[in-house]
């Protein structure tokens, strides 16, 4: 049985870690520190007001995980939820689960005391699969090109 609810840094930390690590492997074909990452994942749990994450369990094991990171949109007066770090186990895969979760989204976000403007998210421009699967959710190509510069 499928459900789903907010991680905790307690139960999920070290999964989390593990998904974001085999999620850049399986779409970008990075080996990422798992040392960092789990850094990461935990600095996240540190500063809420950052996001959270969200996670699915099948039969009590997590088999999903999502992030999300909060813009704040000066034209909306709202937030926009951005939904990263997607990892569904193989397994687990075609069978409807990041739907369910975004279905979750939805809900968590109309009630919030602070207006969500909407989801976004950006994806692997070779990653077809993912995109049907957003797509299937209602979402649609937006007219931004992302630009990035790192810095660490």
């Amino acid at each position: 049985m499928l459900s789903t609810r907010i991680a905790t840094i307690e139960q999920d930390a070290g999964c989390l870690a593990e998904h974001n690590c085999a999620m850049a492997y399986e779409t970008e074909g990075k080996i990422l520190d798992r040392d960092q990452v789990t850094k990461g994942v935990c600095g996240l749990f540190e500063r809420p007001q950052f996001g959270f994450y969200l996670v699915a369990e099948d039969h009590g094991l997590v088999v999903a995980s999502l992030m999300v990171t909060y813009e704040w949109s000066d034209w909306r007066n709202g937030l926009f939820w951005w939904i990263q770090s997607v990892y569904v186990n193989k397994t687990h895969r075609r069978q409807g689960i990041y739907r369910e979760m975004y279905k979750d989204l939805k809900l968590r976000a109309r009630s919030q005391t602070t207006p969500v403007s909407g989801f976004r998210l950006y994806a692997e421009t070779e990653n077809l699969n993912a995109h049907k699967t957003y797509e299937s959710c209602g979402m649609h190509t937006c007219n931004y090109i992302m630009f990035e510069e790192t810095i660490l």
